[in-house]
């Protein structure tokens, strides 16, 4: 059963395959669910399917505990909520989500569009006017979240360049086990969370010493029913907040400009209709999510489809497959900012539905709506254009448009 999907598995590490993955993810998602690794992996590709295992108490966050954690990892508990099942997670996201409440983001509305003009319009005043050149990533995409996400936290702008390295190593480490992610990611990644936990310990004891009016001091606060965050908790906390809340937002808010300007008539729609810009997020969202996989760990005799998932296998979610499964969206491969296709995975569901959600909806929102409304003739470069070196966390690295002027 296995035998004919490996292949397809495997050539999603083809760097070749990295800017269009969707025909090889239709294929693994057609043949899914199916085994590898002797049956420790599931991969589970259809929209019903993973719908169901997300939604799944059975289906276990805990990475540690898998048939395929090396034997010195399992049984370790995981200082981040991210992997963790109830009490643990329940008790960790509790003290954390009210900070991401949606009435707490709606109050970030006007700075996360006067930081979009402001980048922009620095963006504008570069070059010569005859060729004026916007690099999407690095002049909007990536400033706009890195800067929101560390002035909620409170950390200071003068260390963005420091812990960016250190961010790219762990989202590196995020890649599935089937693809190539060059020489020893796990390594970096051990020594990114070493310099964060060294970074974030010192800004945590300043904290402490002088609270401010930000999300470091209220974590540090926070308690429920006199629980509060051990530091361990509290710096694996901060990285997974500064990291998940920019890195993510940077492949959605590229991604989605980049489809803008590959359909131009819906860059047209959304120019004459600003309020569809949530509805471009949306879409983008279905149609090429910044998150293209996810893990959970089979508990309890779990069935997915077909198939019986043994205890401690690991259910690999093409969460980018299902937005473009047949059964669940019509003419899926299709890009239509008007869809309204609220029933993507690409947050993911249940119990660890991503709590950022709300902070990246509106980012990317605002950051699209700023593009399309006042960029005056965008057009593609197409030498302009590569990836990230990352299929899980996909999006441009670099993406160069020119355009007349701003509006």
């Amino acid at each position: 059963m296995s035998g004919p999907a490996r292949p397809a598995l495997t050539a999603l590490a083809d760097p070749a395959v990295l800017p269009a993955p969707y025909p090889v993810l239709a294929g693994v998602r057609g043949a899914s669910p199916f085994t590898e690794a002797g049956g420790a992996l599931v991969v589970v590709g259809r929209h019903e399917d993973c719908s169901a295992i997300l939604r799944d108490p059975r289906a276990s966050s805990e990475r540690n505990n898998s048939l395929l954690a090396p034997p010195e990892m399992r049984a370790q508990r995981a200082p981040s909520f991210l992997s963790l099942d109830p009490p643990d997670h329940t008790r960790l996201r509790r003290l954390v989500s009210k900070a991401f409440a949606p009435r707490v983001i709606a109050r970030l509305e006007p700075r996360i569009r006067e930081l979009a003009d402001e980048l922009l319009t620095a963006a504008g005043s570069d070059g010569d006017p005859g060729g004026r050149q916007l690099e999407v990533v690095s002049q909007l995409a990536y400033p706009l979240p890195v800067r929101i996400i560390s002035e909620m936290l409170g950390v200071p702008a003068g260390d963005h360049a420091r812990f960016a390295g250190w961010s790219a190593s762990l989202a590196h480490s995020l890649q599935p086990q089937f693809i190539a992610a060059g020489p020893d990611p796990a390594a970096a990644a051990q020594q990114a969370r070493l310099e964060f936990a060294g970074y974030f310990r010192e800004l945590i004891a300043a904290r402490r010493a002088r609270p401010d009016d930000d999300l470091l001091s209220e974590l540090i606060r926070a308690e429920d029913d006199g629980q509060r965050l051990s530091e361990p908790e509290l710096i694996a906390t901060c990285v997974l907040l500064l990291v998940a809340g920019h890195e993510t937002t940077v492949g959605l808010i590229s991604n989605a400009i980049l489809a803008l300007l590959r359909h131009p008539d819906q860059l047209a729609a959304l120019r004459a209709d600003p309020g569809l810009a949530a509805g471009a997020v949306e879409e983008t969202l279905r149609y090429d999510a910044p998150v293209q996989f996810t893990g959970r760990v089979a508990r309890g005799g779990m069935q997915v489809g077909r198939l019986s998932a043994p205890d401690g296998a690991v259910l690999l979610l093409l969460l980018a497959a299902t937005g473009r499964d047949p059964q669940a969206f019509a003419d899926p491969d299709s890009f239509d900012i008007r869809r309204a296709a609220a029933n993507h995975l690409a947050f993911a569901a249940g119990p660890h539905f991503c709590l950022g959600a709300p902070l990246a909806r509106l980012e990317a929102a605002i950051a699209v709506r700023a593009f399309a409304t006042r960029v005056a003739d965008p057009e593609l470069d197409p030498a302009g254009l590569a990836y990230k070196p990352n299929l899980n966390l996909r999006g441009p690295g670099r993406l160069v448009v020119g355009f007349a002027g701003l509006r």
